[in-house]
């Protein structure tokens, strides 16, 4: 059964007092850097929404927040997803929330997974809570902390991903029409925040279901993070972190490469002569983004795919099934997409 610590035995000055103690215990200059420097040039008008879930970290950000910028308040709104799994628990979850919002005086907006079943599948669940807080927040703020990185590395290295994948969860990372996601706590061990929320006087929700095996995080938490750090004989934690620093910065330059070299210049279509003897880094990645271009490509598989990137390496004029809407044809100059036609659906697959 989950344990939530109700926090209706406190009034609204007994809860400022603990953010004020908290902030006391992890300074401002604690947090982030990135972040930081995010905030001071961003625009005071924007409403600052905190995905709230109840639990030591998210609250520990919420009370941060509210006490190191107390200009913000009035911009300040707590976000909670009730997924629906857990029953009463996940009401009184919710519950606590309300409460805790409340006290601080801010927005409280909750929401809920309508579709959820208990069999639900760990990226199902991802996919209905960040589809609610993209909903209602432009600018959000996670608590992901430093344990955090460590096991989405892991669990990132298991599937094979590169540099972009392995830098995650950034600390400000901006994503299309202007939203925002922001994670001040990554420079914190999840101890830490513990620690200053009990000597702060903090009560909060704990999950259940958390220290079981069902899902891949938490089998990844409480399985292989234990050992591997023991295995270090070293702070493990904090080399994962430093780790997803590096591999920001090489993502980033790569990035910058590429846009000084606009191999995607006309619509739809990439140009092969500006990526001429470059990495093959970036090679993937102007691939990459030339099929986040094409909608009628559909989902590409990572077979597919390198196939693809193979016959752009080698620079042979060759068709590529994308599907049943059309082919990735390859000249001595370009990449471009053909629509399927009369003749294409004659034409044989070369890649699936």
């Amino acid at each position: 059964m989950a344990k939530s610590i109700s926090a209706s035995s406190k009034s609204a000055k007994a809860l400022t007092a603990i953010a004020a103690r908290l902030a006391a215990l992890i300074p401002r200059d604690r947090l982030d850097p990135a972040v930081l420097a995010w905030v001071a040039s961003a625009p005071p008008q924007r409403v600052w929404s905190v995905a709230f879930s109840g639990g030591a970290d998210s609250l520990a950000l919420l009370l941060l927040l509210w006490a190191h910028w107390p200009q913000r308040r009035r911009r300040l709104q707590a976000l909670h997803f009730n997924h629906r799994l857990r029953g009463a628990d996940s009401r009184a979850d919710a519950a606590f929330c309300r409460r805790v919002a409340r006290g601080l005086g801010i927005t409280f907006i909750a929401g809920s997974w309508r579709a959820a079943k208990p069999d639900a599948s760990e990226a199902a669940a991802r996919v209905a809570r960040m589809t609610f807080i993209e909903r209602h927040g432009g600018t959000v703020w996670f608590g992901h902390q430093q344990d955090d990185v460590a096991e989405t590395m892991l669990m990132r290295l298991a599937r094979g991903s590169g540099a972009g994948g392995l830098a995650a969860p950034r600390p400000v990372h901006v994503h299309p029409l202007g939203r925002v996601h922001l994670r001040p706590l990554l420079p914190l061990k999840k101890t830490e925040i513990v620690r200053a929320l009990c000597a702060a006087g903090a009560t909060w929700c704990e999950d259940a279901s958390n220290p079981g095996d069902r899902y891949f995080r938490n089998r990844v938490r409480s399985a292989v993070i234990p050992a591997w750090v023991e295995a270090a004989q070293r702070d493990a934690l904090a080399g994962a972190a430093r780790s997803r620093v590096l591999l920001e910065e090489d993502d980033v330059a790569l990035e910058a490469w590429l846009d000084e070299l606009q191999p995607l210049r006309s619509p739809g279509v990439l140009a092969l002569a500006p990526l001429q003897g470059k990495p093959r880094a970036l090679l993937r990645r102007a691939l990459h983004r030339w099929l986040a271009g094409q909608p009628r490509a559909g989902e590409v598989s990572r077979a597919a795919f390198d196939a693809l990137l193979n016959a752009l390496a080698s620079g042979r004029p060759t068709r590529h099934s994308l599907g049943r809407h059309g082919f990735a044809v390859i000249d001595r100059a370009s990449l471009r997409f053909q629509p399927m036609g009369k003749a294409g659906r004659n034409f044989h697959r070369s890649a699936n």
